[in-house]
Formats: C-alpha cells, sequence, structure tokens
C-alpha cells in the first residue's frame, strides 16, 4: 500500500524527474468572461466607431448592469449592448399597455372611450400606477400577449398576478415597440402612434430624466422612465425616447439594473444618452 499518495501524483512525481512528490494543481479557471462589448453599425462613415468608442467611455466606471439600444433613422444607425438581457420592466411596460389598448381598439374600429382616455392620459403623463392596474386588468393576458405577437415583441413576457411592473423586456423588444411608435407600420393606426407619442411628449417634469439628457434644442422628446426597487439586484432604473429634429430621427433604450440608488441609475443613464445625443448632433 503507498503512503496515501494518488497514482496520477506518483506519475507525475515521475514525469518531472525531480524525485520530489509536486501536489497535483487543479486545471486553472477560465478567467472570467469578458462584459459584453457595445456594437454599433451606422451608414455614415465614422460614427459607429465613435459611438462605440463613446458609449463604452461613459459605463467604464459605472456600476450595475446596463442594456443599450439606439437607432437613428436618418443615418441606419444601430448600437446594442446586452440587447436580449430581460430586466424588470417597472412603469417603462406602460407604454406596452397604451399601445395594446389602442391597438385592440382598432380592431373593432372604435375610439377610446373618456374612460380610457382619462386613464392613459394619467398612466403615461403622471406615471399613475393606480390607471395602469386598471387597463392592464381591462385588457387582460391574452390580448396582451396578442399585440405582443402582433409587434414581432417576442422576448417580452408579461408579469403574472397583475404584477405588471414585473414584466420582462429587453432592449431590442422596447426598440421594436418604439420604431412601430416612430414610423407608419401594419399593427399601430397612425391616429395611435401620434396619441402615444403625444403624451410620452406630455410627461411631467419631474419625469424628464434619462434619455432626453443632453438632447439638442429644436429637437422633439418623447420618453417613458420606470424604477423600481428590490431586494434583488438593487434599484431598476430604466428609460426610453424617441427623439426627432437635427436632420434626426431617433429611438433609445437604456436599461439597467444593481444600481445602489435611484439617482445613481439615472446619472448612469444620462451619461449614455447625453454622448449619444452629442455624437448623432455632429454627424
Amino acid at each position: 500500500m503507498t503512503s496515501g499518495i494518488s497514482r496520477r501524483a506518483r506519475v507525475l512525481a515521475a514525469a518531472v524527474g525531480t524525485g520530489v512528490l509536486v501536489p497535483l494543481v487543479a486545471a486553472a479557471t477560465p478567467a472570467a468572461a469578458a462584459p459584453p462589448a457595445v456594437t454599433c453599425t451606422s451608414a455614415k462613415a465614422g460614427l459607429a466607431a465613435k459611438l462605440k468608442k463613446d458609449i463604452t467611455a461613459a459605463l467604464a466606471t459605472r456600476k450595475g448592469t446596463v442594456a443599450v439600444g439606439l437607432y437613428d433613422r436618418s443615418t441606419n444607425t444601430t448600437c446594442t449592448l446586452r440587447a436580449s438581457s430581460a430586466y424588470d420592466s417597472a412603469s417603462v411596460v406602460k407604454v406596452t399597455v397604451l399601445a395594446t389598448l389602442l391597438w385592440d381598439a382598432k380592431k373593432t374600429n372604435r375610439y377610446l372611450t373618456d374612460r380610457e382616455n382619462t386613464l392613459a392620459k394619467a398612466m403615461i403623463i403622471k406615471s399613475d400606477n393606480a390607471a395602469t392596474s386598471t387597463l392592464w386588468k381591462q385588457l387582460g393576458m391574452t390580448k396582451i400577449k396578442n399585440f405582443l405577437k402582433a409587434a414581432g415583441m417576442t422576448q417580452t413576457k408579461p408579469g403574472a398576478n397583475g404584477y405588471w411592473g414585473l414584466t420582462q423586456i429587453t432592449v431590442t423588444d422596447e426598440q421594436k415597440l418604439l420604431k412601430l411608435l416612430t414610423a407608419k407600420n401594419a399593427v399601430l393606426s397612425d391616429n395611435s402612434r401620434a396619441y402615444i407619442v403625444k403624451l410620452m411628449g406630455q410627461v411631467v417634469s419631474s419625469q424628464r430624466w434619462g434619455t432626453p439628457y443632453g438632447v439638442p434644442s429644436g429637437v422633439s422628446v418623447a420618453v417613458k422612465n420606470g424604477w423600481l426597487q428590490r431586494s434583488t439586484n438593487g434599484w431598476r432604473v430604466h428609460s426610453v425616447g424617441a427623439f426627432k429634429g437635427g436632420g434626426h430621427d431617433y429611438v433609445m433604450t437604456v436599461l439597467s439594473h444593481g444600481n445602489s440608488t435611484m439617482n445613481y441609475g439615472i446619472a448612469t443613464i444620462q451619461a449614455v444618452a447625453k454622448v449619444i445625443h452629442k455624437d448623432l448632433a455632429a454627424s
């Protein structure tokens, strides 16, 4: 019987030829995967590289997990970071709720009722939760899922048991929705699109942070933000926006969680938004 030394260790000792037993070292674990990189493409020379560099720099010292989406029709520019990562929606889902309401009304060729109109305005302009819960319940899961299917928002999973704020959203799907709001399509009527964008342009001043930060003068702003604190992943802080003017027509989504405070998340989003507006304005 050997002195407790495994055959493999003795073979290794012999192989190194020193006569001294070398303790086996477990294979080195691979280094943690590098965080995903910002990817950008553009028809405008130099713009993709500039955006990639500046968005990356804006996030370099920020904690938390951030996902970014940008699409500018004017220069056919797209940037993404963690495009398919899922986040709790918080109030950003309210745009989807309103889009579903209008899509469903269009199917039966009717206008919104006065009550629905009042609820929709409170939901978007003031981010009223009670109004959202009322509309969410009225619509029901089937209509919400059918709208998501019609919109091609295949990565969005509605929150269960009335918890609309726990709907799972991604940059990819939020960008799809923003594109539907800002260009003619078969899903939403022109009147529906104009109504949603109008309300997003009337959001109360205290909630106009996030993606509009640093927007050049003369550029129209439509925004909806969301914020939610949970015991895991800290604060979720999100902002989606649509911007038009200065020779550009673009939509932007920034989702984040793992923020220590709401204000920290806002600062992260605004660091990204600022460089995007600046780079597009300069292009």
